[in-house]
């Protein structure tokens, strides 16, 4: 089967990049490289009872006693199978990958909302990334970094980017306008008015897309190991070459509990503190309490 003439154009685009960049591809691959080891290698320092004993102190302080029992229960259901070190490389790539989601994507969401030209391009970009299959990416990317980790967390980058995109500039331009208005009389510039007003007030906002970017780069680990990702989504795939139910199932719940895990974590960073309530006191019988003239 032969390509059309769109996609020898895609071939030869990707071809183009190949061979007159390659030494730049190969520079950003190992310095990429470098920051994923650095996050797996400190992550797998921790100790398994300590990393058990820091997520559930983190989860009662987020989310309450029922919350933190349930991860007490899912990191030992995850010790047990014997998968600790397949999450432990899995979260490496799902922090590498969503730390630059949003080191791209916070900052073209606050460019999008600013500007309605650029949020229009935005939007027909966005609207391409999400709905092209996931396995697309994979293509262009074992081509330009070859196999491993690398392509892998560029692949889950270009997937899981938009939600926080879309949602930064949702958040920012639903701040009121009364808000706005008051501070541009009291003299603020735009880098003020977005620092202490936009962001604050659209924090519930952008940490729903970062929790979208969190969910979105997670279902990506299973269609990354194709191309050498290991994790959790090598140990799915080794069970669905083997047609092994056993151990498709316990990693398929590894990738479960995780996605839980992280996705109530994130979501409670995204609730505005209700705002304590003060109490009024019964005035006392014989008390007057009309003003004094």
């Amino acid at each position: 089967m032969n390509s059309s003439v769109i996609g020898k154009f895609a071939e030869n685009a990707v071809n183009f990049l190949f061979q007159h960049f390659r030494g730049g591809f190969d520079a950003f691959s190992a310095a990429l490289g470098a920051v994923i080891k650095l996050l797996e290698d400190g992550l797998a320092a921790v100790p398994f009872v300590a990393m058990l004993i820091i997520l559930v102190a983190f989860a009662l302080w987020r989310r309450g006693v029922v919350f933190s029992v349930f991860v007490g229960f899912a990191l030992l259901a995850i010790q047990y199978m014997g998968l600790w070190a397949q999450t432990v490389s899995t979260l490496a790539l799902v922090m590498a990958a969503t730390v630059f989601s949003l080191v791209i994507g916070v900052p073209l969401g606050i460019w999008g909302a600013r500007n309605k030209r650029v949020e229009m391009v935005l939007r027909s970009l966005l609207d391409f990334m999400q709905t092209m299959p996931a396995f697309v990416y994979l293509i262009p990317a074992v081509i330009l970094f070859g196999l491993g980790r690398v392509p892998a967390v560029i692949a889950t980058i270009v997937f899981s980017m938009p939600p926080v995109v879309r949602l930064t500039t949702l958040g920012i331009r639903q701040v009121r306008e009364e808000l706005l208005e008051a501070g541009r009389s009291f003299g603020s510039t735009d880098s003020q008015l977005l620092w202490k007003i936009q962001l604050p007030n659209a924090l519930p906002s952008i940490m729903a897309g970062v929790n979208q970017t969190i969910m979105m780069a997670l279902s990506m680990v299973v269609v990354a190991s194709m191309i050498g990702a290991g994790g959790l989504g090598e140990y799915v795939l080794s069970g669905i070459q083997r047609l092994d139910i056993g151990i498709g199932f316990e990693g398929g719940l590894g990738v479960v509990l995780i996605a839980i895990v992280l996705d109530r974590l994130t979501e409670s960073f995204g609730v505005k503190p209700k705002k304590a309530k003060r109490a009024v006191r019964a005035p006392k019988p014989g008390t007057n309490t009309a003003a004094r003239t």
